[in-house]
């Protein structure tokens, strides 16, 4: 992938400062991040680059990868090692933790193997979860709150249902659905039980390195349920689990989350509130694998669009209070739901 000159340069000149000569960075493709990564090659080893423009917007110190990254590393959750940084250019040096994603991985390995794997990833998602709140407004700050619920939720209707199925129904549909999903968005906030989350704590987001999980793309943690990472990893848009395997990691997870004191959720109650979670969860995913399609020409994204939408069924078939808003979405869809 061409790299532009004066990026280029850019990068290549902060490498040599912090690491020795390099060759021109090789660009990497990147998930749905607006930020931009680059491979460069020194004789001191192989690193990553990244490109994030909001670096320059804010000082090191209170950037909230930087910020988010720290704190996850002092609590002992893997992540890529931070080498050096340059905000004036919003220029990263990383780890190089390689190519491989969970999603890639998973394929290829056992059902033994891959529930151990699964196994590891949900002792870091506890690791996570059991992060104290302090009043530092990035990531204790934020949180999965109404405002950001329907953010969400209306980011589908304009972006998947008005633009990418191109739906077009009276003003009174609109409000119908946007009247369920206030109800869902409801339903979800329990404050009392909110926990530090990843927020895409999915298979394009943990990476293998020498064996074993690494988490990235975590800048965006903010407080919610502990249900809302379980069902990105469980319910994930890119790599579907088989229902015995999905019942047994849920299993251990509930297990897991009560003996670190993430939750003290009876099992109706965490269950109810994990269907919920992974339709918003869901229902939010296909909202921008729209937005990647349509706005930003990212064709890749649209398969992900049917295969999401296949899971909010079962999760109405379980509850009653989802099946208007899962009949609309139907409805809106052309039936992919």
């Amino acid at each position: 992938m061409a790299v532009n000159r004066s990026i280029e340069e850019s990068i290549m000149d902060f490498v040599r400062r912090h690491s020795g000569d390099c060759g021109a960075p090789e660009a990497l493709a990147g998930d749905a991040s607006m930020r931009r990564y680059f491979r460069v090659h020194t004789p001191a080893g192989r690193y990553i680059v990244c490109l994030d423009a909001t670096l320059a917007e804010a000082p090191a110190a209170g950037h909230q990868f930087m910020l988010v990254h720290s704190l996850l590393e002092r609590h002992g959750v893997p992540v890529p090692g931070i080498v050096a940084t340059d905000p004036e250019l919003g220029l990263l040096l990383l780890d190089d933790l390689g190519d491989t994603l969970l999603e890639d991985r998973f394929p290829g390995l056992s059902p033994d193997d891959a529930e151990k794997l699964y196994a590891e990833i949900l002792e870091i998602l506890a690791k996570i979860q059991s992060i104290p709140p302090d009043s530092s407004p990035v990531p204790f700050g934020r949180s999965f709150d109404m405002e950001k619920l329907m953010f969400e939720f209306d980011f589908f209707t304009e972006h998947a249902v008005k633009n990418y199925f191109s739906f077009r129904a009276p003003e009174s549909f609109f409000r119908d659905l946007r009247g369920e999903f206030v109800k869902i968005s409801e339903a979800l906030q329990r404050p009392e039980f909110f926990v530090l989350n990843h927020r895409d704590f999915h298979s394009r987001n943990i990476m293998l390195s020498g064996g074993k999980p690494f988490v990235i793309d975590f800048q965006d943690a903010r407080m919610g349920l502990p249900q809302y990472d379980l069902a990105s990893l469980l319910r994930d848009s890119y790599l579907r689990l088989d229902e015995a395997l999905y019942a047994r990691l849920a299993e251990r997870y509930f297990l897991l989350a009560r003996e670190r004191a993430v939750h003290a959720m009876s099992r109706g109650d965490f269950d109810r509130l994990f269907d919920l979670s992974a339709f918003q969860r869901n229902v939010k995913a296909v909202g921008t694998f729209a937005y990647q399609s349509r706005v930003l020409g990212r064709r890749r994204y649209e398969p992900n669009i049917e295969s999401t939408l296949s899971y909010l069924g079962a999760y109405a078939a379980r509850h009653g209070e989802l099946s208007r808003a899962y009949a609309l979405v139907g409805e809106c869809t052309g039936g992919a739901a």
